[in-house]
């Protein structure tokens, strides 16, 4: 039995808002002219930006790779298995090797690698990264770990009973909910309903607390308020900053909730008034989502090739490495 074609559905998500707002070309390539990249046929420029697209940057590769780890090890304390940290740290390690060979090959470029990572924009665009940063990128990776396993959490895992866990990580084919008749896309890291029936959304983080963090674990709380019937005002959300140790309580009152709503409402409106027509989520031309004016956006950028700043940002990063530092001006 054939499956129905795949369609571009408009959704929200909080990345697709923060793509929104920081440049609208970005946007448009990312969301609707890589569409279909995937086919064999696809013209050149759409395959283009759809490799593109799924390259990551060091930051978020070391990101996503603890939060693929502290997947890992929920659902295994969640089956009885038992856990070596060292092992975790070991497994990390290789993956990351493996994962660095793939993408300075620009393999990903003739062939599949693994579902959660494609390739690393430093390599594409032969970005200057000294050894010692990529060095601590790892580093990064190995003290998340470290400090998840010396915190709290193991304990507070094993102390769960089966009914007690909610979700870890679901994915996006699961986690999401529908608001205002929209469906919008929400993955806490871990979900449970603590010893006095509290449900509890957790978000790990391993970059420095920014804001929109909030925000994201609220969308977190109206998740698992919809797909497993708690109050939204009963639910609690915690974001973890594992690299620097320390846990924040996000307020899942009336009027935080009143407040996402209406952070929710605005950034689908803007989006929608570039759209020729909102029933099949047809953009307006190209011309209608212009590049940023300002070249930081570009300077980790996918896009930057296809948007025609390659040249510029090369620019940019020339004269940053020229630039006398802190200790050479003093």
């Amino acid at each position: 039995m054939r499956r129905p074609p795949l369609t571009n559905d408009f959704s929200w998500s909080k990345s697709r808002h923060e793509k929104f707002s920081e440049c609208l070309r970005s946007y448009y390539f990312y969301y609707y002219r890589s569409w279909g990249g995937w086919e064999a046929d696809a013209p050149k420029d759409v395959r283009e930006l759809y490799v593109l697209k799924k390259l990551a940057n060091r930051y978020s590769w070391a990101g996503s790779v603890v939060h693929e780890c502290l997947k890992d090890v929920l659902l295994d304390w969640r089956a009885g298995r038992a856990v070596d940290p060292a092992v975790v740290e070991a497994k990390a390690r290789k993956v990351m090797q493996d994962d660095f060979r793939f993408s300075r090959g620009k393999g990903y470029w003739t062939q599949k690698y693994r579902k959660q990572f494609t390739g690393l924009v430093e390599h594409e665009y032969a970005d200057a990264v000294p050894d010692e940063a990529w060095k601590q990128n790892w580093e990064t990776v190995r003290s998340a770990l470290a400090w998840f396993f010396s915190s709290r959490w193991p304990q507070l895992a094993h102390s769960l009973k089966p009914e007690q866990w909610l979700e870890v990580d679901a994915g996006f084919d699961f986690a999401h909910f529908t608001l205002d008749g929209l469906k919008v896309f929400a993955i806490p890291d871990f979900a449970f309903v603590d010893a006095d029936g509290t449900p509890v959304v957790v978000d790990w983080k391993t970059g420095r607390s920014r804001d929109g963090y909030d925000e994201q674990v609220l969308g977190y709380a109206l998740y698992v308020s919809q797909r497993y019937r708690f109050p939204v005002e009963k639910v609690r959300a915690a974001l973890v900053y594992l690299n620097e140790g320390k846990e924040q309580d996000v307020s899942v009152d009336l009027g935080a909730m009143e407040s996402f709503r209406r952070h929710f409402e605005t950034s689908v409106s803007r989006m929608r008034s570039l759209l020729k027509d909102p029933v099949t989520n047809t953009p307006l031309e190209a011309s209608a989502f212009p590049p940023s004016e300002d070249l930081s956006p570009c300077m980790r950028c996918v896009f930057r090739r296809p948007c025609g700043r390659e040249a510029a940002v090369l620019e940019r990063q020339a004269a940053a490495q020229q630039a006398p530092s802190p200790q050479q001006v003093a």
